[in-house]
């Protein structure tokens, strides 16, 4: 079974800021596939379903982002989902917008959600990072506020992307996964 999950922070307050992308992007399975989160329990609201031929836990933990890692290690424990099949999607400033990047496992980057995922279950779960850009305002302001008209588009894209990788993981490996999503920095090329 597969643990995917979308780290946000609850409430309408923080509906649709940078940091929640990953909640945007479980929204954006739900409406893939015609589903709907039901169940609150483990300190997050769920649902357990079958997608692609797999059987997939679709989480958005409700723990505020800088305590996501204690519903993820409660739903791990409870349906007995082994760390190499927990994928995090997530917001990162590194990324520009419109971008993701995927990676098997490594630190938390300053990332507070990573850092208490980590402090719960490690460093090897796999990770989806949606691109929110960078910025000069401080980063709890940038990241706790909408993204601008210009950025909208292109945070949708991320989120298609991310969306579709999502997708394309329930029926491939990982590896082939990032070798498929992961775009080379204008540096790289």
């Amino acid at each position: 079974m597969k643990l995917i999950v979308g780290l946000g922070n609850p409430g309408q307050k923080y509906a649709d800021t940078r940091h929640n992308m990953g909640f945007l992007v479980i929204d954006e399975i739900l409406k893939k596939y015609k589903l709907k989160l039901k169940t609150l329990k483990h300190f997050g609201i769920y649902l357990k379903t079958k997608l692609e031929g797999q059987e997939v836990i679709l989480l958005k933990p409700l723990t505020f982002m800088n305590d996501s890692g204690l519903s993820i290690v409660q739903v791990m424990s409870y349906y007995k989902i082994a760390i190499e099949d927990v994928l995090v999607i997530y917001d990162d400033m590194d990324t520009e917008p419109g971008s993701i990047r995927l990676r098997l496992s490594g630190s938390a980057g300053g990332h507070n959600g990573l850092k208490s995922i980590i402090s719960h279950i490690g460093e090897n779960f796999k990770r989806i990072r949606v691109g929110i850009g960078k910025h000069t305002e401080p980063t709890i302001d940038y990241v706790l506020s909408r993204p601008t008209l210009e950025q909208e588009p292109l945070i949708e894209q991320g989120l298609i992307k991310a969306r579709d990788a999502v997708s394309y993981y329930l029926l491939e490996p990982f590896d082939k996964v990032m070798s498929k999503y992961n775009e080379k920095k204008k540096e790289e090329i």
